[in-house]
């Protein structure tokens, strides 16, 4: 008798302890969920190419530059949304992308030098490897031609959203 009472109480005891301390699975998922709602309410950067500079040496002198004529410039948003600080440092960012284009170009320009083929014994392949050299001088080109008018394009945009030259011109 007395391991039958034993053996019952003991069970009881599993029982009580088990109902109480265990949760459901679907209260753990609902839980759960809550917990990640909570973190998930603020609202994520996100981070574009423009954001980003091209070159790091070209970005401290814009900023510094900005950085001058932040003062002048106008902080009113325009109709784009957009505001002076925000034009001026696309244009200057994109300024920066020809230039940097413009100095590619020009140094594989100058490094192009043809030979008379005859003249040495690997002047084919010689004058070959600088006409390779001269089409990607070509591509190049067409690249910065194509950079240049996305920058007339943007200084274009800024003057018909109202912003003065001081803001797209040098």
């Amino acid at each position: 008798m007395r391991t039958s009472t034993l053996t019952a109480l003991l069970a009881a005891v599993f029982l009580i302890a088990g109902s109480s301390a265990g949760q459901s699975l679907g209260d753990v998922a609902r839980q759960q969920k809550q917990k990640q709602q909570a973190k998930t309410t603020a609202p994520h950067k996100v981070i574009t190419n423009d954001d980003i500079p091209d070159h790091p040496e070209d970005s401290t002198d814009a900023s510094a530059d900005s950085a001058s004529d932040k003062k002048s410039a106008d902080p009113s948003p325009s109709p784009s949304g957009k505001t002076a600080d925000q034009w001026k440092s696309q244009i200057q960012a994109q300024k920066a992308k020809v230039a940097s284009l413009q100095d590619q170009v020009n140094k594989l320009n100058a490094s192009v030098h043809y030979v008379t083929a005859d003249a040495y014994y690997n002047g084919v392949q010689y004058n070959q490897a600088q006409l390779h050299k001269q089409q990607a001088a070509e591509r190049l080109q067409k690249q910065l031609d194509e950079q240049k008018k996305a920058l007339s394009d943007m200084q274009e945009a800024c003057r018909r959203a109202g912003f003065g030259s001081s803001i797209y011109e040098p």
